[in-house]
């Protein structure tokens, strides 16, 4: 397995923009848990934390395809530092406004302008797709990407409480700007990797968005039901261990989730197969549904360990997949906008299932909050099959038109 990931950077510039991404992803994670962080301790509610936390999220998940359109357009170098530095800005005045307690509202402003954070993750697969497209080593680079997202998800979030905990409550957000601004001014220096932009002239439909394409719609729409999934099994799983006065055991479920996601992502990279990618949706899809069921049924904390490892091995190779079938359905000049539709929906579909799963628990109990897991993971599966449908008719009328 090794020596196939070795391979992907034998490609000149390769192994420094993967370093940048990597670095400049790190503040998405950090930033949602660092305001409620910061904002509950400062002005003691969870309820005004919260709610400045959606706005980020939100904002981020509504302006990160705008913003990647603009890049297919005018490229990485020219759009990435307007929207960091607005970003960096609005993250600096929420520290600034929680620390002399402004007035509300400059926070849900602060927490808008931090929204123009860029999708790194997208940045970098862009990279990766002009160095790979249509190589089957392309899906080794995706799995890796995929993997390294969930590898800052496992360490952000932690990361962002210590230093608001332990450092001061504002070194959350100090930290997030910092690292931001570093990581995409080393991701602008690889200019060599960096994707071409394509001739206004050679634009197909310049002033269409590709959410206009029914696929790319249901490809999106999958991705939100699986961010209810993970957003609904991490609040579920920390008032599980509550309820069995194990609070610590949380760390221990939901790192079963990660570990389960990284570990099929690497394998799934390495994997060749020569079964259709709607297929493979749709094959992916149906183990993410099986695999939610035994969450209903755990009883303690080894039980909902094992049911939480075998979903997310469910988890990478179904995103893995949408992720190809982008490359292959938007044009060439949009992929990135492609690509960051379908991770903003799934930080959409992580807030929805967070904020559901925690009005579920609080009046109706536990189970009931995975419950809402075992609906997400059956909206995944019907979405999977309009979409596999949808892509198989259309590779049809596309051979008998050849």
């Amino acid at each position: 397995m090794a020596p196939t990931y070795r391979a992907l950077f034998t490609a000149p510039g390769s192994p420094a923009f993967t370093a940048a991404g990597l670095l400049a992803r790190l503040p998405l994670p950090m930033t949602g848990i660092g305001i409620i962080t910061l904002l509950s301790q400062l002005y003691g509610s969870y309820a005004l934390a919260g709610l400045v936390s959606a706005t980020f999220v939100l904002t981020y998940a509504l302006l990160s395809p705008q913003l990647s359109r603009l890049v297919d357009l005018h490229g990485q170098r020219r759009v990435l530092p307007v929207a960091t530095a607005i970003s960096v800005v609005g993250l600096l005045m929420l520290a600034a406004s929680a620390r002399w307690q402004a007035p509300v509202w400059c926070l849900f402003i602060a927490a808008l302008l931090a929204g123009f954070m860029p999708s790194i993750s997208a940045m970098v697969r862009a990279r990766w797709t002009a160095l790979y497209r249509s190589q089957p080593c392309l899906q080794t680079a995706y799995s890796l990407e995929t993997v390294f997202d969930e590898v800052t998800f496992i360490l952000g979030p932690p990361l962002a409480v210590g230093l608001s905990v332990a450092v001061f409550p504002e070194a959350a957000l100090l930290v997030s700007a910092s690292v931001l601004a570093l990581g995409v001014t080393a991701l602008l220096l690889q200019r060599a990797t960096e994707p071409g932009v394509a001739a206004a002239d050679n634009l197909a439909t310049p002033s269409c968005s590709v959410i206009r394409l029914g696929s790319v719609r249901l490809l999106t729409l999958l991705m939100v039901c699986m961010g209810i999934i993970v957003g609904t099994v991490d609040i579920a799983s920390v008032a599980f261990a509550e309820q069995l006065q194990r609070p610590a055991a949380a760390s221990v479920v939901l790192a079963a989730y990660a570990l389960g996601s990284c570990a099929s992502g690497l394998l799934f990279g390495v994997l060749q197969t020569n079964v259709a990618l709607h297929r493979q949706l749709l094959i992916g899809a149906a183990a993410t549904a099986v695999t939610t069921l035994p969450l209903m049924l755990a009883g303690s904390i080894p039980a909902l360990a094992g049911a939480v490892l075998m979903a997310g091995l469910c988890f990478a190779p179904t995103m893995i997949v949408a992720m190809t079938l982008i490359e292959r359905l938007v044009p060439e000049q949009q992929v990135t906008e492609g690509m960051t539709w379908l991770l903003a929906g799934l930080n959409v579909g992580v807030a929805m299932g967070a904020a559901g799963a925690g009005r579920i628990v609080d009046s109706a109990g536990v189970h009931a909050g995975f419950a809402l897991a075992l609906v997400a993971a059956c909206a995944v599966l019907l979405v999977a099959l309009q979409a596999s449908r949808k892509l198989h008719s259309q590779q049809t009328a596309a051979l008998m038109t050849e």
